[in-house]
């Protein structure tokens, strides 16, 4: 069985197409460039994303 993947942008993405798109996929968190969508994907432990975010803003 494949899962549909839903890919999402920031809500402070200014529409130029130069974002990081985000998934979440079961425990992990994916991250690809908008504009090269079929390109590299980097995944993290969803925890390891969330201190990122925490420790960056």
């Amino acid at each position: 069985m494949t899962e549909q993947i839903r890919w999402r942008k920031s809500s402070r993405s200014n529409g130029t197409g130069n974002c990081v798109e985000l998934a979440i996929i079961g425990d992990r968190t994916a991250a690809r460039d908008s504009k090269n969508t079929t390109g590299p994907v980097l995944t993290f432990p969803t925890s390891t994303w969330t201190d990122f975010l925490t420790r960056t803003r």
